[in-house]
């Protein structure tokens, strides 16, 4: 005969209750790695603009007229490099950050890892966003 009762087993080893508290009231997202992960993609993202800027990758010539500057081919691709480079730390940061999940099944975990990847892009876009359309944007103060 069997019974969903915990045995006395399960109550001794505790077995029975980490796998109900677990569940029932942990979070699958640890924002405080996601939005720790995206302030580092951004700040990251931030300092590789500005080494771009410094080797003239993504500045105007000093002969050209700003209405007439066109981001060159390196400046395209060195953006590109920004992003992921900013995106792939950040993410990894964000991973390692996290609380560790001991009874859940490894696929499960890849996948939480994903998404706490994605969420620090999608919050480190939004923190970029904000900056750029904000005062220092808009009036060039920053």
């Amino acid at each position: 005969m069997e019974s969903s009762e915990p045995t006395a087993l399960d109550r001794d080893s505790g077995f029975a209750e980490t796998l109900t508290t677990n569940e029932a009231y942990a979070s699958g997202v640890s924002w405080a790695a996601v939005i720790v992960g995206a302030f580092v993609a951004a700040a990251l993202s931030l300092i590789l603009l500005t080494l771009g800027t410094g080797l003239d990758l993504s500045t105007a010539p000093s002969t050209v007229r700003l209405a007439d500057f066109t981001v060159g081919k390196g400046g395209i691709i060195w953006l590109i490099i920004i992003q992921i480079i900013a995106s792939a730390m950040g993410g990894y940061l964000a991973g390692r950050l996290r609380t560790k999940w001991t009874t859940i099944h490894t696929d499960e975990v890849y996948f939480r890892d994903t998404a706490h990847g994605f969420l620090v892009w999608a919050v480190g876009l939004v923190i970029t966003v904000s900056f750029l359309a904000g005062p220092c944007g808009r009036l060039s103060l920053c």
